[in-house]
């Protein structure tokens, strides 16, 4: 998947919980040029930012580099 793809659906998550990607980016302490940085920079999002965004959106990395189409995260009982 392509990095524009992965701003794609964090712009999008962010929609559906009703909140701005600047504010997400705030409340997971990551630079606020990360979406301009993955779409024109062509840098690759590291793992950790991505897991804090996927915990901070209750969706699964997996969805978020496009691997699955399932938001929901597989949470144990």
């Amino acid at each position: 998947m392509q990095n524009s793809q992965v701003a794609d659906k964090i712009r999008e998550l962010c929609k559906k919980a009703g909140i701005t990607v600047k504010e997400l980016l705030e409340q997971c302490r990551i630079n606020r040029n990360f979406i301009y940085d993955l779409e024109k920079r062509g840098q690759a999002p590291s793992a950790d930012k991505l897991e804090r965004i996927a915990d901070y959106l209750d969706c699964s990395v997996d969805y978020l580099l496009g691997r699955t189409d399932i938001v929901e995260v597989n949470k144990s009982k």
